[in-house]
């Protein structure tokens, strides 16, 4: 290969992972600008559009951004709730969307001080190659509380290992509440898997 050749690759890839930590910082800013605060039920809004889907996300430290985890995603494409107005929602450039909620089935309550991940209206960006998966940056949270874990089983680890994307028993109360009133996105009857603690 002839250096002209690798001098382009070099500055290729240098100019994408420039690109790729542009779009980290300013994901980080918009996750900063919507600090995790509770709300009253009536401050959700039903919206119909692609959004991510943290529910069940597993997230990881992201380098040198203090409180703010890295989450893996689903792309989504309905109706979801979130704080955000419809307008806002929507109101991102391609190839990013805003993290929303859709209603779970089963949940685990935990009961420690462990941290988890509040992802509800952060930004993410749309995996490159895999368009149905997102990389959100969410909240990093702890003692906030009892807090729930999106899962069918239980074991004694599901509550202590790794920082999972998640919300208080409180705010879950108050979006299910809030979607009881709805018609395009009603809640289920949402099943507490783990024993009494």
């Amino acid at each position: 290969m002839n250096t002209d050749v690798v001098g382009r690759l070099t500055a290729y890839q240098m100019a994408d992972k420039m690109k790729r930590r542009i779009v980290w910082a300013c994901l980080f800013a918009l996750a900063c600008l919507y600090p995790c605060v509770s709300r009253a039920a009536d401050d959700f809004t039903v919206c119909k559009g692609t959004f991510a889907l943290c529910t069940t996300a597993k997230c990881a430290p992201f380098p040198g951004q203090e409180g703010i985890v890295s989450c893996e995603c689903d792309v989504r494409t309905g109706y979801s709730a979130g704080h955000q107005s419809c307008r806002d929602a929507e109101a991102t450039n391609p190839g990013q969307l805003m993290s929303r909620y859709y209603p779970v089935k089963y949940h685990v309550i935990c009961s420690n001080s462990r941290p988890w991940a509040s992802c509800l209206d952060k930004p993410c960006t749309v995996e490159k190659g895999n368009p149905s998966r997102a990389s959100c940056a969410c909240s990093l949270m702890k003692d906030q509380g009892d807090y729930v874990i999106v899962t069918e089983t239980y074991a004694d680890s599901t509550c202590t290992t790794g920082i999972i994307s998640s919300a208080t028993v409180k705010d879950s109360a108050q979006i299910t509440d809030f979607l009881k009133t709805q018609g395009n996105l009603k809640p289920f009857p949402i099943k507490i898997v783990n024993p009494k603690q």
